[in-house]
């Protein structure tokens, strides 16, 4: 699945073994596309000497610090950037 710049995404849940790039804190968390960064090979196959194919999109995902810290005691418009792996992310309906 694509996403598109202003799309809401969430940020899977599950679990997962061993080496990835998503911040656990992320995890269920919803927040908003705002670029897609490119195709790049997977870093979490990448990692156990395979190949990396088929490469993944990465896309530039902001939330808002409010969201992802309950006592966060910032400006409410602060946000915070992230890139993250298609296979990361759900669609909010």
């Amino acid at each position: 699945m694509s996403y598109r710049a202003g799309e809401r995404v969430r940020v899977s849940s599950r679990g997962h073994a061993g080496h990835h790039r998503t911040p656990a804190y992320l995890r269920g968390k919803t927040g908003t596309v705002q670029r897609t960064q490119g195709s790049f090979r997977d870093p979490e196959t990448l990692a156990y000497g395979g190949d990396g194919l088929p490469a993944r999109e990465l896309y530039r995902v902001s939330f808002q610090q409010r969201d992802l810290w309950p006592d966060y005691a910032g400006h409410a418009t602060d946000r915070l950037w992230v890139d993250l792996y298609e296979h990361w992310l759900e669609s909010v309906p």
